[in-house]
């Protein structure tokens, strides 16, 4: 990922906050055929290797588990909030005319060799860690033990168990650092008045602020 210096984020922790926050991946390796991506909900184990580990599964129909290339890194994508940017909110436009429109977003890019398993327990305990993670705040959370249990064992025979053991973590804020701060407070306006996405990063942005 192309990183400017005003833009990279290289906090271990800030960067385990986004992944957790986002929970969505895409899961992009390389085959005999190319490179292939499915997106795929991804738990973080922090406490597994330096960079942490992400935990996950893919249908085993799905031909990625079975073609990724050994001895090429994994990468999972991580896209947190993003919108586009109208060059009519910066300042320097009413002053000078010289801007053009842009997108400003967050991204975190995860590197790392591609482990699969297919034991029933661990797949078991993936799918409950992730359940448990998602159904977490509701008033009546469901739990994989709420269904029957030869139901569990059919659909986990048709998954595998997928592991990245994190070697290299990217960060990405883009969020106007490069602009006057005049054009940021104008950016953030404009952003605030639009629907969630937009609104979104605007907080991003009011958190990125120097002040």
């Amino acid at each position: 990922m192309h990183l400017p210096a005003a833009f990279r984020e290289d906090r271990t922790p800030v960067l385990h906050d986004a992944i957790r926050a986002i929970g969505l991946a895409n899961l992009v390796t390389v085959g005999p055929d190319g490179p292939v991506a499915t997106p795929v909900p991804l738990l973080l184990d922090e406490r597994d290797g330096p960079r942490g580990t992400l935990i996950g599964h893919l249908a085993r129909a799905n031909p990625q588990w079975r073609t990724a290339a050994a001895g090429v890194p994994a990468l999972a994508v991580f896209m947190g909030p993003e919108a586009y940017v109208s060059p009519s909110w910066y300042a320097t436009k009413r002053e000078t005319g010289k801007v053009v429109p842009t997108w400003n977003y967050v991204a975190v890019h995860a590197y790392g060799p591609l482990e699969v398993f297919e034991d029933r327990d661990s797949l078991l305990a993936v799918v409950t860690a992730l359940t448990d993670r998602y159904e977490a705040g509701r008033a009546e959370p469901w739990a994989v033990a709420d269904a029957p249990a030869d139901f569990v064992d059919a659909l986990l025979a048709g998954i595998v168990g997928v592991r990245l053991r994190i070697d290299r973590l990217e960060g990405k804020w883009k969020l106007s650092q490069n602009r006057p701060a005049a054009d940021v407070d104008g950016v953030i306006d404009g952003l605030s008045g639009g629907g969630e996405g937009e609104r979104r990063v605007a907080a991003a942005m009011r958190a990125r602020r120097p002040d």
